[in-house]
């Protein structure tokens, strides 16, 4: 049963991620979102939704929707917030907040890979 409860918040993440075509979900077993090389959202083993935003847009969105940092890897990530279930229910919203990451990391300089 918490299989099917992951695959179904797996399913919902997916469902957000295609109201935009150029995002695209990487990542079998922890699944994300990235621009230039960096992550904008992820999807723990819980099933929990977090989105990298600005520490402007995050600290407005934590005071905003009661939440915490968002938690992957047993460590806080400091610059995700938790996303709450209910704003699964706005997914308009959810997928601003999801925009709003996607630019913030756009605007961070790009990651280079080390070949």
């Amino acid at each position: 049963m918490v299989n099917d409860q992951w695959e179904e918040k797996l399913a919902r993440y997916d469902q957000l991620i295609q109201k935009q075509s150029n995002f695209e979900r990487l990542g079998k077993t922890m699944p994300y979102t990235s621009a230039n090389g960096h992550m904008f959202s992820q999807l723990n083993k819980k099933g929990e939704l977090g989105i990298r935003l600005s520490k402007e847009q995050r600290q407005q969105f934590l005071k905003d929707h009661n939440t915490t940092l968002f938690m992957a890897y047993d460590t806080v990530m400091q610059e995700y917030v938790l996303i709450p279930e209910i704003l699964f229910d706005d997914m308009d919203l959810l997928f601003s907040y999801l925009k709003d990451g996607y630019e913030y990391v756009k605007s961070l300089k790009p990651k280079t890979s080390k070949n």
